[in-house]
């Protein structure tokens, strides 16, 4: 009997074919329908509690304090400011960047202080923050988000997101467990160095006598193609004053934002933007390790506030201050803690943008 005789389903063509059972098909589709399920749910962080999404960190930041509408949900207070950033022939030689060699970039940025309460008094922040957006003449963006502290408290995605979970209030005593922060203290060694940072580091008077620090790494490339990975710094013009445990008990809730209005009624506030070049061995990938203070530094240019305004109508309000927004001569690395900050940070300007747009911000007027 000839091979030919038979069909592709091993049948005689004339032979009757099997009847097909709907059960089949409609237990196909199921299964498809299930696997996208079960795919969105995964990627939107509603299975797998442990990942690290950007969905999952913003809820667990939110739980931490009492939720404002409208607001960042870290970083919560804060002002506009607004001035320029000069850049100098050594930071062009670094990077291409368009920013290093454009006489004058107009700069909006914002001064705020670490925390989710937008009311909270500035004396009991420990952190102080400086973000930027900088936009040159040919429509380049590069925006930056910095922080008082020296180095990062942790050093992977996973061990923020402990940490950041153990910041949540106990139902029983509404303050965080001291056993839970205990126990990231003694499971990461940087944990430990950046509470004695924060217990010991003298607290600045103002934010214009403050080091903001990108603890972060990013690559510079030039323009003859050479690279280099770095961290920066603003380090400010004005000197340094430490201010004592009673003159935070007498401070005023807005004090930070009062202090600085009255110097830029004297004229502009600066900062030098330092470059720092890491060399081999350096940890790129790991901003909880701090470079040594032996590293070549460059001066990059400098940075110039003239004027602040309100958050609440104040332009820098609308802005989300990604740091992996970046012009090109300026990359990111592979840290995995500035690609989670990068995410964290647009999950939470879409949450609150969805907010206003809904009306359900409303203390949003109050914002400082």
């Amino acid at each position: 009997m000839s091979l030919f005789r038979y069909t592709r389903a091993g049948q005689e063509p004339d032979a009757p074919r099997p009847p097909h059972s709907p059960l089949l098909w409609i237990g196909l589709i199921a299964l498809i329908a299930g696997a996208v399920v079960l795919a969105f749910a995964w990627l939107a962080g509603w299975i797998g509690r442990d990942r690290v999404t950007a969905q999952t960190f913003t809820d667990t930041i939110e739980a931490t304090g009492a939720k404002h509408a409208g607001f960042r949900r870290a970083h919560s207070k804060g002002v506009c400011v607004s001035g320029s950033f000069q850049g100098t022939p050594d930071g062009a030689a670094l990077s291409s960047a368009r920013v290093f060699r454009q006489q004058q970039v107009p700069v909006l940025g914002r001064l705020s202080i670490g925390g989710g309460d937008p009311h909270g008094a500035d004396a009991s922040a420990r952190v102080r923050s400086m973000a930027l957006q900088l936009v040159t003449d040919d429509g380049q963006e590069w925006r930056t988000a910095m922080n008082s502290f020296p180095f990062f408290a942790v050093p992977t995605t996973e061990a923020f997101l402990e940490q950041t979970r153990a910041g949540i209030p106990d139902p029983a005593t509404g303050k965080p467990d001291p056993a839970k922060q205990a126990a990231i203290a003694a499971k990461y060694p940087s944990a430990r160095a950046f509470g004695a940072w924060a217990k010991s580091a003298p607290w600045s008077t103002s934010w214009a006598n403050t080091d903001y620090n990108g603890v972060n790494s990013f690559r510079f490339t030039a323009a003859d193609g050479t690279e280099h990975a770095v961290r920066w710094s603003m380090v400010p013009q004005a000197a340094f004053e430490a201010m004592s445990p009673e003159q935070r008990a007498q401070a005023s809730v807005d004090y930070l934002a009062d202090e600085f209005a009255q110097r830029l009624a004297q004229g502009p506030v600066r900062w030098d933007m330092w470059i720092t070049l890491a060399e081999p061995g350096d940890a790129i990938n790991d901003p909880s390790v701090p470079w040594p203070d032996t590293r070549r530094r460059v001066k990059a240019g400098t940075l110039s506030l003239t004027a602040m305004q309100p958050q609440a109508n104040g332009a820098c309000n609308n802005v989300n201050f990604d740091p992996l927004i970046l012009p090109s001569g300026i990359a990111g690395t592979d840290d995995p803690i500035l690609a989670a900050r990068s995410a964290v940070y647009s999950e939470s300007f879409n949450r609150r943008e969805r907010e206003t747009a809904s009306g359900a911000a409303p203390d949003a007027g109050a914002r400082r």
